[in-house]
């Protein structure tokens, strides 16, 4: 029988997954078309890799068990899974066709909307991707500012002026990656070492985890102003999570140009791009960016649908109160079980990550422990708590309850010196890793 969320007495049965996993291995290079969903990021043996289906916060695998997910298919299902008004305007413009010939009205309407609720949203493009977006917005600034180089801090996805700053840059020409740098976040003097004439944007995550220190977002602001060059917001992650609006409305910084994907149409593919019309007016004609599904309108129905459920509920207010339980409760029972000197809960309430330090071990192995232990008990888990509003009270209790046992296991395996020899597979794999010239000014044009 398969497991269900509970305190199961053995860890779940996963061959109809290995089985898939096996075909694909033959003829997939690699078999995950999303690297934070592939096999390295579980324990192999214990973690399922295919699901099958999802409802609410609760998804099933290709064997039949049951998780409750904190995932949330890596942050787009904001209302959770199969959530009935958006199913149900997806359903109702599917009745009607999915791609034209021509415009579609959901175009105006989706884009009018956003002009309501996201402060710089002077004008607005859609497109399908959030690589597809940030890369708009970096093409569109170069043409503005007749600039070339870019400073960037933070996931921006696989296009070659993000990608080349990481250790998987290879297909990359050194003349791109020349143009492209990185700097630390909250850390002006990092930013004033790679600004220069030839700059033309500056884009980053309003925040990953950690908070803007010492005004850092309104000082980065004034500094790009002063230099010439553009402010960017990548806000895949803040946008209408943090607040509908997303980290501009939030933290009251309001950026040239703002990217946005993810969360605003509950799993649906789409993406924005928002910013002031005096820049944006360069798509007309000088700056191409067009696309084929742009205007593919069951993803359109599904933005106006989440993006008003989301005012109406007012689901940001939900998500940080479910989601500071959760972090507050975690790191109470951290110190309660005294092994908060190596493991905590940090980050906005709407999105938390536990972490853990090597002065208790290889944290990658420490975090694969946990991992394995909570997909016992049917949570499925790879240390973030990406909140939906389909999370309840009773959902947040059942996983403290579940991190109470698993951080008492924890403490004792470490106590034990043999966390590695309780794993049941392979350990989890870190996704990217900084370059050695990382935070470093690239070179200078010859």
């Amino acid at each position: 029988m398969p497991n269900i969320i509970a305190f199961n007495e053995d860890y779940p049965v996963v061959t109809v997954s290995d089985a898939l996993y096996g075909r694909a291995r033959s003829i997939m290079t690699p078999v995950t078309q999303t690297l934070a969903k592939g096999p390295g990021q579980y324990v192999n043996g214990v973690a399922p890799k295919y699901l099958k289906k999802g409802k609410g916060a609760h998804v099933w695998d290709v064997d039949g068990n049951e998780y409750l997910d904190y995932n949330m298919a890596i942050g787009p299902l904001s209302l959770g899974y199969a959530y009935p008004r958006v199913d149900e305007a997806i359903v109702a413009q599917l009745r009607d066709g999915i791609t034209f010939s021509m415009m579609h009205e959901l175009e105006v309407e989706l884009a009018e909307l956003v002009h309501r609720v996201i402060p710089n949203a002077e004008s607005i493009r859609i497109s399908k991707t959030g690589a597809d977006v940030t890369s708009a917005a970096v093409r569109v600034a170069r043409a503005y500012t007749g600039r070339s180089k870019v400073l960037c801090c933070g996931y921006h996805g696989w296009h070659d002026w993000y990608i080349s700053v990481t250790s998987r840059n290879a297909g990359i020409p050194d003349a791109v990656r020349d143009l492209s740098s990185t700097f630390e976040y909250n850390d002006l003097a990092s930013v004033k070492a790679g600004l220069d004439e030839d700059t033309a944007c500056v884009i980053l995550e309003p925040f990953v985890f950690e908070a803007p220190r010492d005004n850092f977002l309104q000082e980065l602001k004034a500094l790009c102003e002063a230099n010439g060059t553009l402010l960017i917001f990548d806000e895949m992650w803040t946008g209408f999570r943090i607040a509908v609006g997303g980290a501009q409305e939030y933290f009251g910084v309001v950026p040239d140009l703002a990217c946005y994907s993810k969360a605003f149409a509950n799993g649906m593919p789409i993406s924005l791009l928002t910013g002031r019309r005096d820049i944006m007016r360069l798509f007309e004609e000088e700056v191409f960016f067009f696309t084929t599904f742009g205007g593919e309108a069951l993803s359109l129905a599904a933005a106006v649908a989440t993006i008003r459920e989301m005012i109406e509920k007012n689901v940001p207010a939900y998500l940080a109160e479910k989601g500071k339980r959760l972090k507050d409760g975690y790191n109470t029972l951290a110190k309660e079980l005294g092994v908060d000197g190596f493991t905590r809960c940090t980050g906005y309430d709407c999105r938390s990550l536990v972490s853990f330090d090597a002065v208790a071990g290889n944290p990658l192995e420490l975090k694969s422990f946990v991992q394995q232990e909570l997909i016992k008990k049917g949570i499925l888990w790879s240390g973030f708590h990406n909140m939906s509003f389909s999370h309840t009270d009773a959902d947040v209790d059942y996983t403290l309850e579940a991190y109470r046992e698993v951080l008492e296991m924890l403490k004792e395996a470490v106590a034990a010196g043999d966390v590695a020899a309780r794993l049941k597979g392979k350990p989890v794999e870190a996704v990217f890793r900084k370059v050695s010239n990382f935070n470093m000014k690239p070179a200078a044009a010859k």
